[in-house]
């Protein structure tokens, strides 16, 4: 299979995703979030703040000797304590929130016969028509080897957020008042997909990062 050459789609493209790989999505973009909350992510005026505690701590101990000095220990290890919950404890707190999510989220049925198209205006889904279509008195006494497909176009500029790891694009938008998500798997290139058209329109509308890891599904 050769990669997307052209940067657009001439037909929708099967997204032939499992339950598995759909889990598998939802980890690593745990795993990107999660990843986040080091000594890195801790703010200027949070490290200006713990300066000063940590600073007068050490004074107080140097100037100030009896049982006076236990204050200034308590200060120190607030200071500990603070950073252990500012990484560790966030770091706990969104595996506990991911855990609960995934034992109640199944893959949609639908994602499994999803097909994916890019064009300049939008990104282009098609899924499987209604069972009920076939049934409809204006298709009857017409062959039909398989249910027909029903497209509709997700504009770039309806996107509200989006995000990438190494194998999958996220993202997330709002048409009519309704909220959507969808996971684009990198595989998809290989294909005919081209993953790199979309990261790049998506760039121009918005800022990479999503604005929930919670929302995504």
């Amino acid at each position: 299979m050769s990669k997307a050459l052209y940067p657009y789609t001439l037909k929708p493209i099967a997204l032939n995703m499992t339950d598995a790989e759909f889990r598998g999505a939802q980890l690593a973009l745990f795993e990107k979030g999660a990843s986040n909350f080091t000594l890195k992510s801790i703010r200027t005026k949070e490290w200006v703040v713990m300066a000063l505690v940590v600073a007068a701590a050490i004074a107080g101990l140097v100037f100030v000797s009896g049982y006076s000095t236990i204050i200034f220990w308590i200060m120190l290890a607030l200071v500990g304590i603070y950073l252990l919950a500012r990484t560790l404890g966030l770091k706990w707190y969104m595996r506990r929130e991911y855990d609960k999510q995934v034992a109640g989220t199944q893959m949609p049925e639908e994602m499994a016969n999803v097909q994916l198209g890019v064009q300049s205006h939008g990104l282009v889904m098609s899924v499987p028509a209604p069972a009920g279509m076939l049934n409809n008195p204006q298709m009857r006494g017409m062959q039909m080897r398989s249910a027909p497909m029903q497209s509709a176009v997700i504009p770039w500029n309806t996107v509200s957020s989006w995000d990438e790891t190494d194998e999958y694009v996220f993202m997330m938008f709002e048409m009519r008042g309704q909220k959507g998500s969808q996971i684009i798997p990198k595989r998809l290139e290989n294909n005919g997909l081209p993953i790199k058209t979309i990261v790049k329109h998506l760039s121009e509308v918005k800022p990479k990062g999503l604005e929930s890891l919670t929302q995504t599904v």
